[in-house]
């Protein structure tokens, strides 16, 4: 495989497919550095600087630098999670909904299409809250962070937010269809990448200034090698179910029964669980922050990234979606149809409905510790650079969606090799 990858440029498609994924990349960065019409960079620049908190720096991690500049991007991909989040959950109660889903490809198209709607309206409302809250915003000098607030500059930002949502939405889907890995997944990847360089630099800068001791700074590096050391090992671990499939009479031949085994993966759903989590806790929290009314300051002091409550939530929503996301993407009682269509059976365990129990009860019991791994992994770091006061948001979270997501994008560029590989020996074995 090693040798495979040394050849990634003489395979065109996946060339072509990298290269793409690059290209869309570079147009999310240069949308992010697009500042919103009639917003005061300098002035904008100075108020983040001096309000530089917790919650602001992890928006802007999922952002990619975009909510500090107010950019067309400053919505990031979130209203699209969030509108996700929403039409994943209605199947459960909406009939007709559950049915589309059943419908194949074309139902799915249809499904995505409601998905982006969606994303539009939370857009729009998103976009009128933060639009309202930063035209009363000023820097600490005094500098009003909107020039000429007003009914034009409403309409205009609010145009340009759910517009820079809607292309980056589009980006992610490109990314998916003509790129290599997952758009969505990989728009944030890229946010939170561009971001490793400037927080390393500003951590040499603390330690130059003696605002940081470097051995705390290495052990900062050290702690994070060994997290992304563990989560390899447990993104890669499985738990296996042995599968026993019975002999076969093919023609005049009896085939004898083969061993197999149905793997689970500890973390099945990936990085939805954190991503949904994040979504959902950071949406109120940062209207909270831009709207001054004081019930939703209140909401914003309870929902303190660095506090009790804001964690608590956090780990009860990642188990939640660690649950749900397994539920609907992991159908129990068709894998123990197909065992039983195709002739396999748990030793021990009745086809059919005590199968699809079995592995229900296993699967739940994966997904438990895979919920918990996924909680100790973004939260652990992340509370011990808060108790040393260091101003460095790649934490525990991002920690995991950058590495779960290289791992995921590594295994289709390897899955492209394979293919390339596989399909080169059936010419070669023709030829012969």
């Amino acid at each position: 495989m090693a040798q495979g990858f040394e050849n990634l440029g003489k395979i065109p498609e996946l060339r072509n497919r990298i290269l793409y994924t690059l290209l869309m990349f570079v147009v999310f960065r240069v949308g992010v550095h697009i500042t919103t019409p009639g917003v005061n960079p300098t002035a904008l620049a100075q108020f983040f600087s001096a309000s530089n908190s917790n919650l602001f720096g992890l928006f802007n991690m999922f952002t990619g630098g975009a909510l500090a500049r107010f950019s067309i991007f400053s919505l990031g991909i979130m209203p699209y999670i969030s509108s996700a989040i929403i039409f994943e959950m209605l199947p459960m109660v909406v009939p007709s909904l559950d049915r589309l889903q059943k419908e194949g490809e074309a139902g799915r198209k249809k499904f995505m299409q409601y998905i982006r709607y969606g994303t539009v309206i939370l857009s729009l409302f998103q976009a009128m809250g933060i639009t309202y809250g930063i035209e009363v915003m000023r820097s600490p000098s005094g500098l009003p962070v909107v020039s000429h607030p007003g009914l034009s500059f409403m309409v205009i930002s609010v145009i340009a937010l759910t517009a820079g949502t809607v292309f980056v939405m589009w980006i992610g889907e490109e990314i998916s269809e003509h790129g290599i890995g997952n758009g969505i997944s990989l728009i944030i990847f890229a946010g939170i990448v561009a971001a490793i360089p400037a927080a390393f630099i500003n951590a040499l800068k603390m330690v130059r200034l003696g605002e940081l001791n470097i051995m705390l700074l290495i052990l900062i590096v050290a702690m994070m090698i060994l997290v992304i050391g563990f989560i390899v090992f447990v993104e890669s671990a499985q738990r296996r179910i042995p599968v026993q499939y019975a002999k076969k009479m093919v023609g005049r031949k009896l085939y004898s029964g083969q061993s197999s085994y149905l793997p689970l993966k500890v973390n099945t759903p990936g990085v939805i669980p954190p991503i949904f989590a994040m979504s959902i806790l950071l949406f109120p929290t940062t209207i909270a922050n831009f709207i001054k009314i004081p019930i939703f300051e209140g909401v914003s002091r309870y929902l303190n990234p660095a506090g009790v409550l804001y964690n608590v939530i956090y780990v009860v929503l990642i188990f939640f979606f660690a649950f749900f996301y397994t539920a609907i993407t992991f159908k129990v009682d068709n894998v123990a149809d197909d065992l039983r269509k195709y002739g396999g059976n748990i030793p021990g365990i009745k086809p059919g409905k005590s199968t699809a129990a079995y592995i229900d009860r296993i699967l739940n019991r994966v997904t438990f510790i895979g919920a918990t791994y996924v909680s100790l992994v973004c939260l652990l770091p992340t509370i011990l650079i808060n108790q040393i006061h260091v101003p460095f948001y790649f934490g525990g979270t991002g920690l995991l969606i950058v590495v779960v997501v290289a791992m995921d994008t590594i295994v289709q560029i390897q899955s492209h090799l394979l293919y390339r590989n596989y399909d080169s020996l059936l010419k070669k074995a023709s030829k012969k």
